[in-house]
């Protein structure tokens, strides 16, 4: 770190090699809270972090260096013994060709001892001239002294030429040499030598076992193989031509194998998939896929969606490969490149965030001056609102507000996606709230500039120095503190240090400089989408790029159409709709899901095609990520014992309440109870609704939406639990109690009394018999008892008799005294205590 910039925790865990609970608790020593895995820390104490974990970090660095060094060392010893082996082969082969030679040098030695034995012919000179090149094999061989065995070699030796030039005229010879063939066959051990050094590299193979096989090059290498087996062996046998083939087949087996089991690492999945859908296509617990996202430095919950780039790294981190399946329709899609002389001037797009309740909207509306709020249900934002504001100096901003409750993290992710600047509201009476934090999170990911907007300053218990104090505790400093980041004190009620943070808000935009080429086709984001039962579909997107005309046909995800119309949010028609400009687009055939890009196509064939293409691959990517019910999962349901379902069917008015919805629903599954979303959609409750749910014994939750007459009277027909909501944590908060009733009870011991044996008797055929007084509470014969001998539980068990002088009782309380036997149990000694017990239900709740 020889720059000064701030660095993540969870890196400096992998730096430093130790745990981050040792770097918590350090920090905390040092005064600094609220810390997680992806905090900053800047410089300073990153130094006290090195002065305290050095020695960590040294022993990691030498040991990282050790292994480095055995690896080198291995590397080297490998090679070595690779040379070894090719020198080794090079001199057995140079062997094996020198005899060749020598027959020839030698043969004139050789010609002189012919000479004296040849008294056969005269006519037969030239054969004498063609055997004397066979003496060379024998030279090698120990048994040179003996001439007549050196005659029988010539011979054999030229039986082995007899297929080149040799016509065989000398068969005076014969008898000798029929007695050495069997040596001749033996002679054949330098073919032997030749197939040692193979051998051995065969056995060297499987180190370069790291060596992958791309498909491309398995099939390449299976049609060299099978063209080798199409092939003429030559002057080989047919033995050895059977024996090539059972080796080629074999090589063509294991490529096949290789190259499927390539194929089974690489998994195929559409960009935007949730952790979950990831988690099941890898075949791991989607706490790992979390776990991973965390030490990355990243906040995601099990159905959050995760872009191209975290998926990637993601599965690569698991050992997998990646197969984005709707990357061929992506590319189908030109994109256009602007010059600089095409850019103009573009008004800057404002994200408002915060916690709930802490003024976001209230700060639109007085920017507005509408009054928003008084349509929203319990005063809370549910949907993105998005909003252009023309200033009284005639600039232009368009803003979103995004709700601030838990259940609408997506939002706020795509709010920050999409936007220039962000301002965070945070409530000068409160404090800095985990939804604020994760809203600050969302736009750091993102790489926004961020305005800070401390609300509520006119309430008596306002403190906006305790505010600004806990930012510095996140190591977000305002300008105020001698930080980098913007801060206005504002009342969103009265106005007070509105005009002041707008002020800001042009300043900062004056200094990104944004710029967009407004004569091109458009491209923009889907905001949110809904059904309005008069007009259709509706898709609020946000236009970045270009500009969208009345006519233009638009490609959304897997949904297309002609725009119809286009609508500003007060419901006012418009013809175009520029960039940074919000507006409502009515004559898409479907309601896309918030966060998608949209795209202006030239034909509509094209753009139907396209939307087609994806809606097929969001259906192969639903059926990919579905979970049968496998053997080991029916074990664990029976080892719980008391396993449930509870399958739930969503509508709501707008795409983004339904996601956060179910997203939420979701997340209360536990290892019992497990929450199915059988299906979720824009739009009323239907007769197929109700019918789906029937056949899938599920409840219909309807967000904001009310069942059609026919809908209701089916349902009450089938006896369908059809819920209706206008909040959605009064939505989670019912579901929640409702799985709280189907939980088994928790069982646990109470104790209601401790006995003292005072005396014992022995009855026959009865056993012993405890003299005993009630030190405390009350017993009874049902009670179950513990009998305790100098601190330590003898026995536990079942009273068989309780007696009060000669007559049996049901209960004796506190300072009675008592008789009693214990079932099955006789070594009852003075002194004993008896501790009398009960076990009780008590109601399980969700954590």
């Amino acid at each position: 770190m020889s720059d000064k910039k701030s660095v993540r925790l969870n890196k400096l865990v992998k730096e430093f090699n130790v745990s981050i609970d040792r770097i918590y608790s350090f920090l905390e020593r040092k005064g600094i809270e609220d810390l997680k895995p992806n905090t900053k820390v800047s410089h300073d104490i990153y130094m006290d972090l090195l002065g305290e974990f050095d020695s960590e970090k040294k022993a990691k660095l030498s040991a990282e260096l050790l292994s480095k060094e055995k690896e080198l060392a291995k590397a080297e010893e490998i090679i070595k013994q690779q040379e070894a082996e090719e020198k080794a082969q090079k001199e057995t082969e140079e062997q094996v060709k020198l005899p060749a030679k020598d027959k020839i040098i030698k043969v004139k030695t050789i010609k002189k001892e012919l000479e004296i034995f040849g008294k056969v012919d005269v006519e037969s000179k030239k054969a004498i001239k063609v055997k004397p090149e066979k003496p060379k094999v024998v030279v090698d061989t120990p048994k040179q002294e003996e001439p007549k065995k050196v005659d029988g070699i010539i011979k054999a030796t030229a039986d082995k030429l007899r297929g080149v030039k040799v016509t065989g005229e000398t068969i005076d010879l014969a008898q000798f040499k029929n007695s050495e063939n069997t040596e001749k066959k033996k002679r054949v051990r330098i073919v032997k030598a030749k197939v040692d050094p193979k051998k051995f590299k065969k056995a060297v193979k499987p180190v370069k076992k790291t060596v992958e096989i791309s498909p491309e090059e398995a099939q390449k290498r299976v049609r060299e193989t099978l063209a080798k087996l199409q092939g003429k062996g030559g002057k080989k046998s047919s033995v050895k031509n059977r024996k090539d083939k059972r080796q080629a087949h074999r090589d063509v087996a294991d490529v096949e194998s290789q190259a499927k089991a390539a194929g089974d690492q690489t998994i195929k999945i559409a960009e935007f998939a949730t952790a979950s859908e990831l988690a099941v296509l890898m075949d791991v617990a989607v706490t790992e896929i979390v776990t991973t996202c965390m030490s990355l430095g990243m906040m995601v919950s099990m159905n959050q969606r995760l872009d191209a780039e975290t998926i990637q790294m993601l599965v690569e981190d698991f050992g997998f490969k990646v197969e984005f399946v709707g990357a061929d329709v992506q590319e189908s899609i030109e994109e256009i490149v602007d010059t600089e002389n095409q850019l103009e001037t573009r008004a800057p797009i404002i994200t408002i965030m915060g916690h709930v309740d802490h003024g976001k909207t209230s700060l639109m509306d007085y920017i507005r001056e509408t009054n928003v709020i008084a349509g929203e249900s319990g005063g809370i934002t549910q949907h993105i609102g998005a909003y252009e504001v023309t200033l009284k100096n005639g600039k232009q901003i368009s803003f979103l507000d995004t709700p601030g409750h838990e259940a609408f993290t997506a939002m706020r992710a795509r709010g920050a996606k999409v936007t220039d600047i962000v301002v965070v509201v945070v409530a000068a009476d409160d404090r800095v709230m985990p939804q604020t934090k994760e809203a600050i999170s969302h736009a750091q990911a993102a790489g926004v500039p961020i305005i800070f907007a401390i609300n509520k300053i006119d309430k008596p218990t306002a403190d906006i120095e305790k505010i600004k104090g806990e930012l510095a505790e996140m190591n977000l400093l305002v300008e105020d503190w001698g930080g980098k980041y913007q801060s206005q004190d504002i009342s969103a009620k009265v106005g007070t240090g509105v005009p002041e943070i707008l002020d800001k808000i042009i300043l900062e935009a004056e200094m990104l400089d944004l710029k967009a080429n407004p004569n091109r086709n458009a491209q923009g984001t889907v905001i949110e989408a809904s059904l309005d039962k008069g007009k259709g579909y509706l898709s609020t997107l946000l236009v970045q790029k270009g500009t969208l005309n009345v006519g233009d046909y638009v490609l959304a995800g897997s949904y297309s159409g002609k725009v119809k119309a286009l609508l500003d949010e007060r419901g006012e028609k418009r013809n175009n709709a520029g960039p940074s400009t919000p507006v409502v687009l009515l004559g898409l055939d479907g309601a896309p899901t918030a966060g998608d890009e949209f795209h202006v196509i030239e034909n509509e064939q094209e753009a139907k095609k396209i939307a087609s293409r994806r809606a097929q691959l969001q259906r192969e990517q639903s059926i990919r990520t579905q979970k049968h019910l496998t053997l080991d999962e029916i074990g664990r349901r029976i080892a719980l014992g008391g396993f449930q379902e509870i399958n739930v069917i969503i509508k709501g008015d707008v795409d983004g309440s339904i996601e956060a919805l179910s997203d939420t629903l979701q997340q209360l599954s536990t290892e019992e109870i497990k929450v199915n979303i059988i299906q979720k959609a824009v739009g009323q409750i239907s007769e197929s609704d109700v019918m789906l749910a029937a056949a899938s014994d599920a409840i219909i939750i309807g967000f904001q939406v009310r069942p059609s007459l026919n809908a209701r009277k089916l349902a009450e027909a089938e006896q369908i639990d059809i819920r209706l909501y206008s909040i959605i944590y009064k939505a989670i908060e019912e579901l929640k109690m409702a799985m709280e009733g189907m939980l088994r009870p928790d069982v646990e011991e109470k104790i209601v009394c401790n006995i003292e044996i005072r005396e014992t008797f022995k009855i026959s055929k009865i056993g012993t018999i405890a003299g005993c007084m009630v030190l405390d509470g009350s017993l009874t014969r049902q009670t179950g008892v513990r009998l305790i001998r100098d601190g330590v539980v003898v026995y536990t068990g079942k009273l068989s008799s309780l007696k009060r002088f000669k007559d049996d009782v049901n209960e004796v309380k506190k300072g009675f005294e008592c008789g009693m036997s214990i079932e099955n149990f006789n070594d009852l000694k003075v002194g004993d205590i008896i501790e009398g017990y009960e076990e009780v239900e008590v109601k399980r709740v969700l954590k």
